[in-house]
């Protein structure tokens, strides 16, 4: 199956994308572009931003918690008001925001990074009830945040080393509880983790930045199936659709020479491909 073309906005660094399910709704970033997007009907939006954003979760019908390169603040979709939530790095002004997601338990993972992929320059964070606490470092580039159904784990990747780790949940609180263990080894089939979503089955999704395509893995880590998508940079997946049934799929002009950018218009849009398995709402960030 080959996904085709969502939105044909050509994002630099396309990333994080949420299907708010209050309201039935696509959003997601361009990194480099310090900017938020949406369509609405037939047409895309975009939210400019001061400085680089990556990922979101959603608060309530016209909210959503946004990470930036400094901060967390919570972002009014209607009006437009900011207001701060945490600072993030802020004195770090060599590191950005990366991937990030909700967690069942209304807290919200994020990872940081060197704006230019400078080596164990970043961590992963997990806001919850006021505190956000330093889960993992050091990273290079992290992503593939995201939560198995039954409440138990946590995966995460630090890109480069071509390893999804797994980390054990407490289910009453989400805190990690022991370890973080190499659980998907992509190093022989030479794969490039980016970020990554559950479905319904806690199979696990992940896009292949220079692959040109998401994965699904199972539980005991075992390929299952590929989705195409037309851009060679996939970014990170996201389930949506009314029945959560579309695999939506940002990507990435980042890293691609002039030449091809031309050759091969897709890369940086936005992909969508029906009916490919049954994801899960996305939980509500807890303030």
């Amino acid at each position: 199956m080959t996904a085709a073309i969502y939105d044909p906005t050509r994002c630099e660094l396309g990333e994080g994308p949420l299907w708010h399910p209050l309201r039935g709704q696509l959003f997601w970033f361009d990194i480099i572009g310090k900017r938020l997007l949406t369509r609405q009907g037939d047409a895309t939006r975009h939210w400019q931003f001061d400085e680089h954003v990556s990922a979101a979760g959603w608060v309530d019908e016209t909210a959503l918690l946004i990470a930036s390169e400094t901060r967390l603040f919570r972002f009014d979709l209607e009006t437009g008001h900011e207001d701060d939530v945490a600072e993030l790095e802020a004195d770090v002004s060599a590191t950005r925001s990366n991937d990030g997601r909700a967690d069942p338990w209304g807290g919200f993972w994020i990872g940081t990074m060197g704006k230019a992929a400078e080596p164990d320059l970043g961590a992963i964070y997990r806001y919850y009830r006021g505190e956000l606490r330093q889960l993992q470092a050091p990273i290079t580039i992290p992503n593939a945040i995201c939560f198995s159904p039954d409440r138990t784990t946590a995966y995460f990747t630090d890109s480069p080393t071509r390893i999804v780790r797994h980390q054990p949940l407490d289910p009453q609180t989400g805190w990690p509880a022991g370890d973080a263990e190499p659980w998907l080894n992509l190093r022989a089939p030479d794969l490039v983790p980016d970020g990554a979503v559950t479905d319904v089955e806690g199979n696990l999704w992940i896009a292949h930045w220079g692959a040109g395509r998401v994965s699904a893995y199972g539980p005991d880590a075992r390929l299952l199936r590929s989705v195409e998508v037309p851009g060679l940079h996939a970014t990170c997946p996201a389930f949506g659709g009314s029945d959560l049934t579309t695999l939506y799929c940002t990507s990435a002009m980042e890293g691609i020479a002039a030449p091809i950018r031309e050759e091969v218009p897709e890369n940086g849009m936005t992909f969508a491909a029906r009916g490919v398995a049954k994801g899960r709402a996305e939980p509500k960030v807890v303030l």
